[in-house]
């Protein structure tokens, strides 16, 4: 059964796009933050995600306390939970990027979308399909799938990733 897992910062909030990174988030203060938009089509997607695959869908992020709350302010003002059908338990945080190993192996992750190669490394040979998103950063793995957007993201779902369907036995 599959389980996907998805970073927030410059995956889900400030993505570089057409080669500008978009750093309001980080350097503001939280009412300023809030204003910060999602990247194009991830909240329209991530509520696909939630749909095919029964709700085993989670946020995982590496980050501060002071960003850590701040991030949970802007999804509820951003009304995330709500739009996506991601619940509020399904999101995850840890301080060490490498900590995202231990989030993927206790949710049991098939899937992980991230713009940072070191991240997906720690996850190399425990997550089988690895995303590395966004158009800046390390050059994508050859074991890693490049893709620059939400939809690319989208289109790499439809092609790849059919969800596993359970039927009932009687």
């Amino acid at each position: 059964m599959d389980h996907i897992g998805i970073d927030i910062g410059r995956v889900l909030t400030g993505p570089t796009v057409d080669g500008v990174a978009d750093t309001s988030f980080l350097g503001t203060t939280v009412a300023e933050a809030m204003h910060s938009p999602p990247a194009t089509g991830a909240f329209a997607f991530i509520e696909e995600l939630v749909r095919r695959y029964d709700g085993r869908v989670w946020l995982v992020s590496k980050c501060g306390a002071s960003v850590e709350r701040k991030t949970r302010i802007w999804l509820e003002f951003q009304r995330f939970h709500e739009t996506t059908g991601v619940p509020r338990s399904h999101l995850r945080f840890c301080r060490e990027r490498h900590q995202k190993a231990d989030h993927a192996r206790e949710l049991g992750l098939t899937h992980f979308i991230d713009d940072r190669v070191d991240v997906l490394r720690h996850l190399r040979g425990l997550v089988p399909h690895l995303l590395r998103f966004g158009e800046d950063g390390d050059p994508c793995p050859a074991w890693a799938v490049p893709v620059r957007d939400w939809n690319e993201v989208s289109e790499w779902f439809d092609s790849n990733a059919a969800p596993q369907i359970e039927v009932a036995r009687h």
